[in-house]
């Protein structure tokens, strides 16, 4: 057990940082500590604010080492995709070649990069470089062949050439 002897101006400061704080976390830990300070057991402390014993020790040592603005810090764990650091690399490529579907992005990514990737990070991926996954149209099978020419002049090959020219991206799943 941590033992802390907390003054009566750092209680004070515990008791409205655990009201007034803008981010809940913060107030959690303020929570922590003021019921810390009021002297209760760690298990009490654990079951109150429904933290594990572990979390209850990285709360009392953060005290510990800055004290309450150390508390007000939040650190929240954001993994990064191996990708990021081709990013630039792999938006070049796509604007100039637009894949056509999900799994020729994926293909073409891991060559650029060796990175292989699921049909849903490499979705993901593309999307948070503001790519999006367009619908195909379909032509109509029993249509006209005039009909399926001019849609095909008129609304596919436009479509088409945007996208060559990397101002559409199309690809499919």
């Amino acid at each position: 057990m941590i033992n802390i002897e907390f003054t009566e101006e750092e209680k004070n400061l515990l008791y409205y940082e655990r009201f007034n704080h803008p981010h809940p976390r913060v107030q959690l830990k303020m929570e922590v500590l003021w019921l810390k300070s009021q002297n209760l057991h760690h298990k009490t402390i654990c079951q109150l604010a429904k933290i594990s014993e572990n979390t209850l020790i990285t709360y009392l040592e953060d005290y510990l080492e800055g004290g309450i603005e150390k508390l007000k810090e939040i650190n929240f764990y954001r993994p990064q995709s191996e990708l990021e650091s081709y990013r630039t690399t792999i938006k070049e490529y796509f604007h100039k070649n637009p894949p056509a579907t999900i799994n020729e992005a994926i293909s073409k990514i891991e060559e650029l990069t060796g990175i292989k990737r699921s049909h849903t990070q490499v979705r993901k991926f593309l999307k948070s470089m503001g790519m999006k996954c367009l619908k195909m149209g379909s032509l109509p099978s029993k249509a006209d062949p005039d009909e399926q020419e001019e849609y095909r002049e008129t609304k596919l090959e436009p479509r088409l050439n945007e996208a060559k020219e990397g101002k559409r991206a199309v690809f499919a799943f």
